[in-house]
């Protein structure tokens, strides 16, 4: 059975507590190197931007259109430029 938009968009909410705790200071980031925290935040960067994307390439693919829907992707697009501000500042 296909996933639905909605199930795309959840399976991105990780990513985004992960970006944001880390750049709030609250995730734990104990015993890494800056370099390992900006290639975690920059691998959920592009988890975000992958889910961002899907969309069918025909009316026989069961991908949902999430870069079609109408559903609200602040949350994703605003940790998307989250993360990317905290790898540049933490280069």
């Amino acid at each position: 059975m296909a996933q639905t938009v909605t199930e795309c968009l959840a399976a991105g909410t990780d990513s985004v507590t992960l970006i944001d705790g880390v750049k709030a200071g609250t995730w734990n980031v104990e015993g890494m190197e800056q370099s390992e925290i900006n290639d975690m935040v920059q691998r959920n960067v592009d988890h975000l931007e992958l889910i961002l994307e899907y969309a069918p390439v025909d009316e026989d693919d069961e991908t949902p259109d999430v870069a079609g829907s109408s559903e609200d992707k602040t949350s994703y697009t605003t940790a998307i430029s989250t993360g990317k501000s905290y790898i540049a500042d933490n280069s």
